[in-house]
């Protein structure tokens, strides 16, 4: 098995991305289909649908429109990460709909394209608790100096399971490794934050990046969570901005090359069976 926890579909025809206008190389669609093809020839066998950070009034819309796309014949998707708002009054309501839909495995908030303040509001806070029991995760997509959101969060609701996306979205390209390093090791100290290694050839230099640039990032990562507290994902299409998921893949296999097979196994699919039930 090879498990991708995190696919975006981006369909311009079915909903509508307000952000997307801001990001010219990934203003166009990114189809099921075309995913599907290329991840079948990388070995994948299963996928998690994560939220595209569609405009708020369609985020029921994006989670019926992927599911319509999970019940075709022979469809790799499994199981959808849903967008969510915790800083609304409507979020309780949103929340029981959501448990009783066995599509739904988790929620996210991206929360590095709001104010640091969103995270630390009471409403915002009470209602992650209310996740405690529920069987379903919350990514936390933010970016390195905004790991003391990450920890307070994590111990403000310690029943909660909270996935970290993308290694907490080290910058790379600026070499900036020791700021995000400290970081990391301090939000692996809660038991209940996994990590997620996704898509960090989109923060690396496209033209100038090998397996030996991620190498520290990831090695960093599994040392500090260890390897049971670490799942794969793609990160598609973002990860096309820095080669692609076939590229992405076969640096993924190079840099797990001396590693044993209990511990690949761990990333690449086991962990996250269990974590959503897969």
């Amino acid at each position: 098995m090879f498990i991708d926890t995190h696919l975006h579909i981006i369909d311009r025809s079915a909903l509508p991305y307000p952000w997307l206008s801001g990001v010219p190389d990934l203003d166009h669609d990114f189809l099921y289909e075309a995913y599907a093809r290329e991840a079948r020839r990388c070995g994948i066998t299963t996928v998690l649908h994560m939220e595209v950070d569609v405009d708020p009034a369609e985020i029921q819309a994006e989670t019926d429109h992927v599911a319509s796309l999970a019940e075709k014949e022979g469809s790799l998707i499994a199981g959808a990460i849903v967008s969510c708002r915790p800083e609304e009054e409507g979020f309780a309501a949103y929340l029981e709909r959501q448990k009783a839909d066995p599509f739904v495995k988790g929620f996210r908030r991206v929360l590095h394209v709001v104010p640091d303040d969103v995270s630390e509001g009471a409403l915002f806070r009470e209602n992650i608790r209310r996740i405690s029991g529920s069987g379903l995760t919350f990514d936390l997509c933010t970016l390195p100096h905004q790991a003391s959101r990450v920890t307070a969060l994590a111990d403000l609701a310690p029943d909660v399971q909270f996935v970290l996306d993308h290694c907490g979205v080290p910058d790379i390209r600026s070499d900036a490794f020791e700021p995000w390093k400290a970081g990391i090791s301090e939000i692996a100290r809660r038991p209940n934050v996994v990590c997620k290694v996704s898509g960090v050839v989109a923060y690396a230099d496209a033209k100038t990046w090998t397996a030996q640039t991620l190498q520290p990032y990831i090695e960093h990562v599994t040392a500090s969570f260890g390897w049971d507290r670490v799942v794969w994902g793609s990160d598609w299409p973002v990860c096309t901005l820095g080669g692609g998921l076939s590229t992405w893949v076969a640096a993924t296999h190079s840099m797990l090359s001396g590693v044993s097979e209990t511990e690949r196994s761990k990333l690449l699919f086991a962990n996250a069976q269990r974590l959503w039930a897969l």
